[in-house]
C-alpha cells in the first residue's frame, strides 16, 4: 500500500527532524518559556495557511482526483480557525499575540509555506499532502507527551496548550483518514509528488525545530544554584 511506501521513502528525512535538539532537551527540563513561545509563533505562521493551501490544492486537482477534492472539504471544516487557538495559547503565556499575528516567521517556515504554494500552482497539487504527512505524523508522536512535559516544567495553565493537546488527539483521527486517502493514490507520478513534498517539508519543518532556543546544560546548572536558598 502506498502509505507504507511513503513512510519508508521518507525515513531519512524524518530522522533529521527527530534529531532536533529540542526533542531531547524537553525531558531534561532544558526548555524555557522563550522556547515554547518561539514554537507557537512559528506554528501560527504555518497553520494560518493550512486552509488556504487546501483550497489551492482543491482548485488545481484534475477531474480524475475528484474523490480527493471531496476529502479536502472535510479537512477544511476540521482545520478552519486553528491559528486562533495558537494565538490564545500565546496570550495565556503572557506573549503579545497581536505582535505575532502581524509579524513574520523565521526562514524555514517562510520557505516551507512559499514552496507549498508554488508546487501546488506549478507542479502537482497532490504535493500538498506531503505537508499533511509530516505535520500530522509529527503531532501524533510528539504533541501530547511533550506538551504535558512542557506544561509541568514551565508551570503554565492548561489554557496555554489548547493547540498541542487538541492536535495530539485530533490528528490521530485525521491520520487514519489520511492513511486511507494515501492508499487510494495509485498513480506513480502522484505518489512521487507526495514523497518528494514530504521530504522537503520534513527538512524545512525540521530546520524550524532545530532553531528552537533551549537552555544549555551549564546554564541550567547555574540557574539551579541561583534558585537554592543562601
Amino acid at each position: 500500500m502506498f502509505f507504507d511506501t511513503l513512510q519508508q521513502q521518507t525515513e531519512e528525512a524524518r530522522a533529521h527532524l527527530l534529531r532536533a535538539p529540542v526533542l531531547a532537551a524537553i525531558p531534561k527540563g532544558r526548555f524555557n518559556l522563550d522556547s515554547y513561545r518561539y514554537f507557537l509563533g512559528q506554528a501560527y505562521h504555518h497553520v494560518k495557511h493550512t486552509v488556504p493551501l487546501m483550497m489551492a490544492c482543491g482548485s488545481r486537482l484534475p477531474a480524475r482526483l475528484e474523490w480527493i477534492r471531496e476529502a479536502l472539504v472535510e479537512y477544511i471544516q476540521d482545520e478552519y480557525g486553528h491559528q486562533e487557538w495558537i494565538l490564545n495559547d500565546l496570550q495565556a503565556t503572557g506573549a503579545d499575540a497581536e505582535a505575532i499575528r502581524h509579524g513574520r516567521p523565521d526562514l524555514p517556515i517562510e520557505l516551507m509555506v512559499s514552496w507549498l504554494y508554488d508546487i501546488i500552482q506549478r507542479g502537482n497539487p497532490v504535493s500538498f499532502f506531503g505537508m499533511v504527512h509530516v505535520l500530522e505524523g509529527t503531532s501524533i508522536a510528539l504533541a501530547t507527551p511533550l506538551g504535558e512535559q512542557v506544561q509541568k516544567s514551565l508551570h503554565l495553565p492548561k489554557e496555554a496548550f489548547s493547540y498541542l493537546y487538541s492536535h495530539g488527539a485530533l490528528d490521530q483521527e485525521h491520520f487514519r483518514f489520511f492513511t486511507k486517502l494515501m492508499n487510494g493514490i495509485t498513480d506513480t507520478v502522484d505518489q512521487q509528488a507526495v514523497i518528494h513534498a514530504s521530504r522537503v517539508v520534513y527538512r524545512l519543518y525540521g530546520e524550524m525545530l532545530h532553531q528552537i532556543p533551549i537552555t544549555a546544560p551549564g546554564q541550567l546548572q547555574q540557574e539551579s544554584r541561583h534558585e537554592q536558598p543562601a
